[in-house]
């Protein structure tokens, strides 16, 4: 088989292995700790994975190797798809739990309300909450797409917070910390996004 022939059999057998496990170009990506550049690039025949990439699919998908290096005409699903219906009830869970954070922000302001307390503070201490309620439940059920806006949304809403409840007078100075903070999130989170650049390297 020639080179070309076998990058254009590989990229259909690794579109096919990961229809059918429900996963998107994203997601085998972070999977295994690829851009989804790369997954597109190994999708259109452009290139073929390295061997040690080849093994993580075949474990991850419960093929051998050589079967994501050959013609096959009947594939077996893998034994634990990740559904639609899967990522439709965790998306439920995520909004179900998030509104739970927030009526319960709203309960605690009525009975203070009722009690002649009007402290709309409230919502300022269930914004946090909310965001870091998201950010759990996403690593929870491996929905990393926007992790990172997450997390950054996260610290924002903790600088938030303080400029609220501090009891000081309004410290606005607290956001020259946080801008640096947003970026520290930001860096650290896209470290590992290109993996194995010297071996493409050494490829090329």
């Amino acid at each position: 088989m020639e080179l070309a022939e076998l990058k254009l059999v590989t990229a259909s057998n690794i579109i096919k292995l990961r229809t059918q496990a429900g996963m998107t170009q994203a997601e085998l990506g972070a999977a295994l700790n690829y851009s989804d550049k790369t997954i597109s690039k190994w999708e259109r025949g452009e290139a073929i994975p390295d061997a040690f990439v080849l093994t993580q699919m075949s474990q991850m998908f419960g093929v051998s190797v050589d079967s994501i290096l050959s013609e096959n005409s009947g594939w077996k699903s893998p034994q634990t798809p990740v559904s639609v219906e899967k990522s439709y009830k965790a998306d439920m869970i995520m909004a179900i739990s998030i509104l739970g954070v927030w009526t319960l922000a709203l309960t605690v302001f009525v009975s203070l309300w009722l009690n002649d307390i009007l402290w709309w503070k409230t919502f300022i201490v269930a914004l946090p909450v909310a965001v870091l309620t998201h950010l759990v439940l996403s690593c929870v059920f491996g929905k990393r797409k926007y992790l990172q806006y997450i997390i950054a949304f996260f610290v924002l809403s903790l600088f938030i917070a303080l400029y609220f409840l501090l009891p000081s007078e309004t410290p606005w100075q607290l956001f020259l910390i946080a801008i640096p903070a947003e970026i520290i999130v930001f860096l650290s989170c896209n470290i590992s996004k290109k993996p194995g650049i010297f071996r493409k390297t050494v490829k090329k």
